[in-house]
């Protein structure tokens, strides 16, 4: 979905002489952080939106927020904004607040995409809005200026190289977190979860509304809990979607570590899938033939990589072979996708290389996201630090090869947090709904006891026995549905946490 492409873009000249420390900040943040908050934004000027594919009752917007809330003078950004109204306008409620994944997802589109899913009482009840979160265009852009290499995923989540040394991603953050600070200017520096929550609640005064609702998918679940910590009065009925560990010690650290645990939680299923008689995309004639396959295929790769022209990196060797797999087991939809490039590679083959976004959307999305993830805590800068986790990541979940504890570009980052990372408490009003499958190779269900744990009388979860990411309306299962779209439509949620199976 494309939308509307703003120009005006907020440009300082390159930072010079920052430090290259990173800071251990563990102070929790508190509302007073945006003390300065500026005043409460005018209404909105909608028109429609620009794109093919869109409901037609799908309308489109700008606002101005500030780049730093905690500077009253600071530039303005732009953040694009979309809405479809309630389709019962007697009957609404107020706004249901799409806040998508990443950090680099938009929900610009969800008004006419997923949120067509919601029952008709939801809508009826709800304007449904959607935003690219700061940063992503046609929000104000940011953009690190990457080098086109260091756009692969399996660059932008690093895998240790096939003997476990991180050398090699150590160099890799180093000459990416430059990057980032010699293209970025200002924007990248303020890009940050606690920021995007206070984008939020300027959204919802621009909206008119004294209260609003929230349905928050993955990384989306972070920011949800974030503004609800923040402006916890401000909040309606939240529903937090696959959710994320609020660990604040690690953040981000303690997501990319939940990988290796999320990958062991869901390989049975796929094993049973990938063995199952007339498939056609079986891998081998029994379930516990799949993993000992899985793992000499990536070894034989990561030994002898196979040509893959057109794909980046031009090569399909073990790293790519675990990068698909952890793709691959977001959905069972997605399986295929791992099965036939494993079947390929048993031949010495590659299938077609898959098609690449456009590279400007490549750039936008990887400095969003780098710039979020190292900008909300400090990472360690030690190499040290890594090789240990990473030797013990291997050696416990040999499917995912240490990429869980291994350095990112966040290793090398040049900023240090200008604030603490929040800590998700149980202060607030109780009305907060969790939805979890138990096999979830992004957000494993540990994660998310540990957010239900963290917001303690505020929240009940209903825990899925299902396999996938996405639980609500995408890959849970109708009860689970069920007790989500009722709390959304009437506001009744469980007495007590509650299992779907």
């Amino acid at each position: 979905m494309t939308q509307r492409k703003r120009s005006r873009t907020v440009r300082n000249a390159a930072v010079v002489g920052v430090s290259t420390a990173l800071l251990g900040i563990t102070a929790p943040v508190t509302a007073t952080a945006a003390a300065a908050e500026p005043s409460t934004p005018g209404p909105l000027a909608w028109s429609a939106c620009e794109g093919a594919g869109l409901d037609p009752r799908q309308e489109c917007a700008t606002l101005e927020v500030p780049m730093d809330y905690a500077d009253p003078g600071s530039p303005r950004i732009e953040m694009a904004v979309s809405r479809i109204r309630s389709e019962k306008p007697g009957a609404r409620r107020g706004a249901l607040l799409l806040i998508p994944g990443g950090p680099g997802g938009s929900s610009l589109g969800d008004p006419s995409g997923k949120g067509q899913k919601l029952p008709q009482q939801v809508r009826d009840t709800h304007d449904l809005i959607g935003f690219a979160p700061r940063g992503l265009a046609p929000s104000t852009p940011a953009d690190c200026g990457l080098e086109y290499g260091d756009l692969a995923t399996s660059k932008l989540r690093p895998w240790p190289a096939p003997d476990g040394s991180v050398d090699g991603n150590m160099a890799t953050a180093r000459r990416m977190a430059d990057a980032c600070a010699r293209n970025g200017g200002e924007l990248v520096r303020h890009l940050s979860t606690a920021n995007e929550a206070r984008d939020i609640d300027r959204l919802r005064a621009a909206l008119g509304e004294r209260r609003i609702s929230a349905w928050g998918v993955s990384y989306g679940t972070y920011v949800g809990a974030v503004y609800a910590q923040l402006f916890p009065h401000r909040t309606d009925r939240i529903v937090l979607d696959s959710v994320d560990d609020p660990d604040p010690t690690r953040v981000n650290r303690a997501w990319l570590a939940a990988h290796e645990q999320g990958v062991e939680d869901t390989f049975p299923h796929f094993a049973a899938w990938a063995s199952k008689p007339g498939n056609p995309d079986r891998v081998a004639d029994r379930a516990a033939d799949v993993r000992p396959l899985f793992l000499r295929l990536a070894a034989r790769l990561d030994r002898e990589p196979i040509p893959w022209p057109g794909a980046n990196p031009e090569e399909l060797n073990g790293n790519v072979l675990r990068q698909t797999m952890l793709d691959s087991f977001a959905a069972p939809s997605r399986y295929p996708t791992l099965a036939r490039l494993m079947r390929a590679a048993e031949q010495g083959t590659v299938p077609p290389a898959p098609q690449a976004p456009p590279e400007e959307l490549l750039q936008n999305v990887a400095a969003v996201g780098a710039g979020t993830l190292c900008n909300d805590v400090a990472w360690p800068a030690s190499q040290a630090a890594y090789e240990k986790g990473v030797a013990e990541s291997r050696a416990k979940y040999p499917l995912t090869a240490g990429m869980p504890r291994n350095a990112m570009l966040c290793a090398a980052w040049p900023y240090p947090p200008r604030e603490a990372p929040l800590r998700i408490t149980g202060r607030g009003p109780s009305n907060i709904l969790l939805v979890q499958n138990e096999r979830d190779v992004n957000t494993p269900l540990p994660g998310a006891t540990r957010m239900r744990e963290a917001l303690g009388r505020r929240a009940v979860m209903v825990t899925v026995d299902s396999t996938g990411h996405d639980a609500y309306l995408a890959n849970g299962n109708a009860c689970g549905d069920a007790t989500v779209s009722l709390f959304l439509a009437t506001g009744q949620r469980p007495d007590a946490d509650v299992s779907c199976h």
